[in-house]
């Protein structure tokens, strides 16, 4: 079962603070409040949520400083994926680039429509969602890639020596007299190890040109992960 989505919710004026709580909470959203910056900052740490939904001018902290601290302070560098939505009654645009520039993921202008804010939303956790796709898939794909890496060297270096013991069975031969069937033998299976290996090195071959083209596919994502990681993030 899908553990519900948690919603940071920061804001001053403790009727929109209800409003939204009230109704993600019907929306199945597990919900927390605050009216200023400076706890907002402690319940990220302390809450971990899945969104923070943040006004911009609040009392100690404002949203751009809540939203820079969270997106580049060494203190916040585990959190700084979280996505943030910001709220504000200024319709500039210099303030909205502002504050996605800051690494908010989405700016919504007072007096705002719900439906909207609950599409944008949804929107943003999707993405959210798709980054750790994204992320795992490059955790799988590296630990396949450093497989890969172990069997080539292994099958190498097995290639080597049994191509050095069929060389000198070669070479024994015509000395072996009574072994001479054995020896013979010997050569043939060595042969045989010799040809199932070099399938191996083939399919080992195909599956890394393989994950070479996953990589390459989502290299044009990154421009994503980048974008919701917030500034200066690699």
């Amino acid at each position: 079962m899908e553990s519900k989505k948690r919603i940071l919710l920061v804001d001053d004026e403790p009727i929109n603070l209800e409003f939204f709580e009230v109704m993600l909470s019907k929306l199945g959203f597990e919900v927390q409040k605050t009216d200023n910056g400076a706890d907002a900052l402690e319940l990220v740490k302390r809450w971990k949520p899945d969104l923070v939904i943040l006004d911009n001018v609040m009392p100690k902290l404002s949203g751009w400083e809540v939203t820079k601290i969270i997106k580049t302070s060494e203190e916040f560098r585990d959190y700084a994926d979280i996505p943030i939505i910001m709220f504000s009654a200024m319709d500039d645009v210099k303030d909205k680039v502002e504050g996605l520039e800051l690494g908010a993921d989405d700016y919504i202008t007072k007096p705002f429509n719900f439906s909207e804010v609950l599409a944008r939303i949804r929107a943003v956790l999707r993405t959210r969602e798709l980054i750790h796709q994204i992320e795992h898939r490059e955790a799988r794909l590296r630990v396949a890639e450093e497989i890969a890496q172990r069997v080539v060297g292994f099958t190498e270096g097995l290639h080597a020596t049994l191509a050095s013991m069929a060389e000198q069975a070669a070479a024994l031969e015509p000395e072996c007299g009574d072994a001479k069937p054995f020896v013979r033998m010997t050569k043939t299976e060595s042969e045989k190890i010799l040809a199932r290996l070099d399938e191996l090195k083939l399919a080992v071959a195909s599956l890394t040109a393989e994950a070479e083209s996953i990589k390459v596919a989502e290299t044009a994502l990154h421009a994503i992960k980048t974008k919701y990681r917030g500034p200066g993030s690699l």
